[in-house]
């Protein structure tokens, strides 16, 4: 009696909120195992995300006991006489309101420890598959707590994002990418099989072989075709350990060469290669002697001024090497001969070793110690771009050494190439036209501490003033984790794909109610169902 009161006042705060005509029986038929709250705190959660840029306060506020759950959520809305829009919700990492909605329901996904299930299996926690290499996760789970349970029989996926407190689905809708994504792909290149509810309320299971359009349209789709209610990983031998080493360059060429030869090597036999290669952008001292400080010694500060930084500017590689015990006595030389081939600066070799596990997770330490500063519920205006590889020099005098010049930053400059043809193009992910292209992420934080090249408005207009410098130099960049208010952008963005995305769209959620918040689609009414989305 008590869930049924609770849902009758979601219904009627939908209804006069919103101002649609929802017949609050389709929504009271639900018999959802889970919880339709519109508790002050769900809605304020659900209000917000990572970036702290835009705020969007949904009607209620969905914690699922299973994927049914879900799909007789998103069901509801299909079939109402108006509709209302339905989210889903990760770990709430997006940055531009990209999972929040203002007229409708908001999913949040990450609840395993309501009693979440998927279908009518049991999923308690992710489910190995030791002898296929593969596991089964919950589209909500995140994925430090997949890589803890594969851990736990020697396996692990193969491609990661940098930071692991972020939920599966989340990543597979955006693509999930790190250092590891020149040799295995992004995390969407590695999924086996995907269950999904359509923005039609069904729920269909998907791979390449069976439902295979919806299954490329997913990843990597924005969230625009369905949700992601289980994926299936692929597993690979865990390493025990990792050899984790960074070098400087003061010379952009030498840095991007000595890159692009070790993303070459992704062929080669393990012993002959890196297993993870990226970079950073250090536009003054303080970055390096400060993020992830813990890895370079107090003691011994890096100074700009030492190395012979070009321009003021000096660029980090980071590279890793796996590694077991067994195999602790090779690894000296297989990372000395690796290195033989770079054209580092010497003298700024900084090496450590330490567990799998805790290398994987070594942003979230970094997040501990700025959470201890209150420096991490903060806004975040952050810029990720893919650049083609032919034009990377020219982004980085025209905003490492121009735009940004000399001035004091507040977050990593990460930089880092992959091969394209790690990426399935048959997913809904755009990249640049070319073999090799760059990962661009300026991953700032606005402070409010009184200094005007660290507030929210000063940071915001620079990533203007580079989106639009790439524009007028012609380079022809693509967002990752895109943010576009305007038809026109949405088009250039996806370029030849979107007339492919458009259909999709119209297949598998007609009445775009999925993912509004990525504001690619306006929803309609069941009478304007086949009208323009715009």
């Amino acid at each position: 009696m008590a869930t049924k009161l609770l849902l009758t006042f979601a219904i009627c705060r939908l209804i006069v909120t919103v101002g649609l005509t929802v017949d609050p029986s389709e929504l009271l038929r639900l018999g959802v195992e889970g919880q339709l709250s519109v508790d002050p705190y769900d809605v304020e959660t659900a209000s917000l995300d990572f970036g702290l840029i835009s705020r969007s306060e949904p009607m209620a506020v969905l914690h699922p006991g299973s994927a049914d759950d879900i799909a007789r959520l998103v069901q509801a809305a299909y079939l109402s006489s108006q509709g209302f829009t339905v989210s889903a919700r990760g770990h709430g990492h997006s940055i531009n309101g990209q999972a929040q909605t203002s007229n409708g329901v908001v999913i949040e996904m990450s609840g395993r420890s309501r009693g979440s299930r998927l279908g009518s299996g049991n999923l308690a926690k992710p489910q190995v598959a030791v002898k296929e290499m593969h596991v089964d996760v919950w589209g909500g789970e995140l994925w430090i707590d997949v890589l803890r349970s594969t851990l736990e029989h020697g396996l692990a996926p193969k491609s990661w994002t940098d930071y692991l407190y972020l939920s599966v689905g989340g990543t597979l809708s955006n693509g999930g990418i790190s250092g590891q994504a020149f040799n295995h792909g992004p995390q969407i290149s590695n999924v086996y099989e995907l269950d999904v509810v359509t923005g039609k309320g069904e729920l269909m299971t998907c791979s390449e072989e069976e439902n295979s359009k919806l299954f490329h349209a997913v990843l990597g789709g924005l969230g625009q075709f369905g949700i992601i209610t289980r994926a299936r990983i692929a597993l690979e031998p865990a390493p025990q350990r990792v050899r984790w080493i960074r070098v400087l360059y003061s010379n952009f060429s030498t840095f991007t060469r000595d890159q692009e030869h070790l993303i070459s090597l992704h062929g080669k036999p393990s012993t002959l290669k890196f297993d993870y290669v990226e970079g950073f952008v250090i536009v003054d001292e303080g970055l390096i002697n400060n993020w992830r400080s813990s890895f370079f010694s107090p003691r011994n500060p890096v100074k700009i001024s030492s190395v012979g930084a070009n321009g003021g500017v000096l660029y980090c590689l980071e590279i890793t090497k796996n590694y077991d015990e067994s195999t602790g006595d090779t690894i000296d030389q297989e990372v000395e001969a690796l290195m033989k081939n770079l054209n580092f600066i010497p003298s700024t070799v900084f090496t450590t070793d330490l567990p799998y596990i805790d290398f994987l997770d070594r942003v979230h330490k970094a997040e501990l110690k700025l959470r201890a500063k209150d420096l991490w519920e903060v806004p975040h205006p952050w810029l990720n771009l893919f650049v083609p590889k032919s034009r990377i020099a020219d982004l980085d005098r025209g905003v490492f050494k121009g735009i940004l010049g000399n001035n004091k930053t507040s977050g990593p400059i990460l930089i880092y190439p992959m091969n394209k043809n790690k990426w399935d193009q048959r997913s809904s992910v755009v990249t640049p036209d070319e073999d090799v292209f760059y990962l661009v992420a300026l991953l700032r934080s606005a402070l409010d501490n009184g200094e005007e090249t660290q507030s929210l408005e000063y940071l915001t207009n620079q990533n203007r003033k580079i989106l639009s410098f790439c524009d007028d130099a012609g380079i022809e960049v693509k967002q990752y984790l895109p943010h576009y208010t305007t038809r026109e952008e949405w088009m250039d963005h996806f370029g030849d794909k979107w007339e492919q995305f458009y259909r999709r769209k119209m297949e598998f959620d007609p009445r775009r109610i999925l993912a509004t918040g990525q504001r690619i689609f306006n929803p309609s009414s069941a009478s304007t169902s086949t009208v323009s989305p715009w």
